[in-house]
């Protein structure tokens, strides 16, 4: 396993000290790996969202819209679409 050495705020710090009072995590390494997966899912869920709607794009009819309007309309649904 390689190592990752990360500066932080004091703020944050104890962010990730009262996380870790909690007792979910083992030390602050194993909090900060399980952010970078929860990171790493919602990336890919992301990506799999984008795919569906281009996928739905190509089983739909042609419409008469510029490809930019497209990409506009897709980008001001999003957040609405991450719930």
């Amino acid at each position: 396993m390689t190592q990752l050495s990360v500066s932080m705020p004091s703020g944050l710090k104890k962010w990730v000290d009262a996380r870790l009072a909690e007792g979910r995590y083992s030390d602050a390494a194993d909090y900060v790996r399980d952010l970078v997966r929860r990171d790493q899912e919602n990336a890919e869920d992301e990506t799999n969202w984008l795919k569906s709607l281009i996928a739905e794009s190509m089983d739909s009819e042609i419409i008469d819209a510029e490809p930019e309007d497209v990409i506009e309309e897709i980008i001001a649904r999003y957040p609405a679409a991450r719930g």
